[in-house]
């Protein structure tokens, strides 16, 4: 399967003597280096011809650009892949926790990658997975994936942009000593054999903004707190490190300081996105549930604060 962009030539384009090689870069706002590749796969029509990007097109001319098939080279795995929005350009889903994104050296298989090279194969797609965001093994949530290397680029110029939107729901220990407020701490990576990643001077920035949805307590008089959070950065680990760091560790995150029996993995999910889509640049605003895991850890406190 190719994935063709159309573009029609006006007549202000004609005014301003632009090129096919201008339409790429400034009207469908592709990046130099998929430019370049486009060029090198012969990618580049002028009304139906294949043309050289230095041609000045007429009025009305329709300038295509094809992307060639990419695909991913994982082996499929029958895991479930719970979709909250799909088009050609995109899939959004909402990972469920105990799998790992992407395949790495200690996790070769069953991973979030896996389960979506089944999926395709399924729903009969093919295309490079393309993750513009990551969650941890152990956090459920929404994930981005670009279909397409534009829509990856687009989207991930969004990402250092700051203009995509995430907010998580966290149940942490404790109650904070202000109901809505900000953590600004940086964060490094203290052992590079480790994973764990904990607040250093020399760290990168990173800020995590908070307010209080609700507050519980145990049969023990323990209290707990919802937080909703929004990410200003987006370091590895970094809500965990965090909350974890002012003494209000998520609920049941054993790598940095809590365990429970009543969750088997840290209360963390990534409940809502916000961003422009990469083509049409409409705004897109999607949600995904509190799972049930969550959902009965609130059922079995006491809520004293709403």
């Amino acid at each position: 399967m190719y994935k063709n962009f159309n573009y029609t030539i006006t007549s202000e384009d004609v005014k301003n003597n632009i090129q096919v090689k201008d339409v790429l870069r400034k009207n469908l706002n592709f990046s130099s280096r998929l430019i370049t590749k486009i060029k090198k796969n012969n990618g580049i029509r002028l009304n139906g011809e294949l043309i050289p990007a230095w041609i000045n097109p007429k009025e009305g001319d329709i300038v295509t650009v094809v992307l060639p098939e990419e695909k991913s080279d994982f082996q499929p795995s029958d895991i479930p892949i719970n979709v909250v929005f799909e088009d050609e350009h995109l899939l959004i889903i909402n990972k469920q926790p105990g799998h790992v994104v992407h395949p790495t050296a200690s996790h070769q298989e069953n991973t979030i990658a896996n389960g979506i090279t089944k999926y395709m194969q399924d729903t009969d797609q093919i295309f490079k997975l393309r993750f513009i965001n990551r969650l941890d093994r152990d956090t459920s949530g929404l994930l981005i994936l670009g279909k397409n290397s534009h829509s990856q680029n687009v989207l991930s110029k969004q990402m250092r942009d700051g203009r995509i939107k995430k907010e998580y729901i966290a149940i942490v220990c404790g109650t904070l000593d202000k109901k809505n407020g900000t953590i600004d701490f940086p964060i490094g990576r203290p052992d590079s054999e480790n994973i764990k990643r904990a607040v250093m001077i020399n760290g990168s920035e990173c800020k995590t903004h908070y307010k209080t949805r609700a507050i519980y307590k145990d049969t023990n008089g323990n209290k707990y707190s919802e937080l909703q959070i929004h990410l200003e950065t987006g370091r590895t680990h970094q809500i965990r490190v965090h909350m974890s760091h002012i003494g209000h560790p998520i609920l049941a995150d054993s790598l940095y300081g809590t365990n429970s029996t009543l969750i088997d993995r840290q209360a963390l999910h990534a409940f809502s996105l916000e961003f422009f889509h990469p083509i049409t640049n409409d705004k897109l605003s999607l949600k995904a549930d509190v799972p049930h895991d969550m959902q009965r850890v609130k059922s079995q406190l006491q809520e004293i604060i709403g």
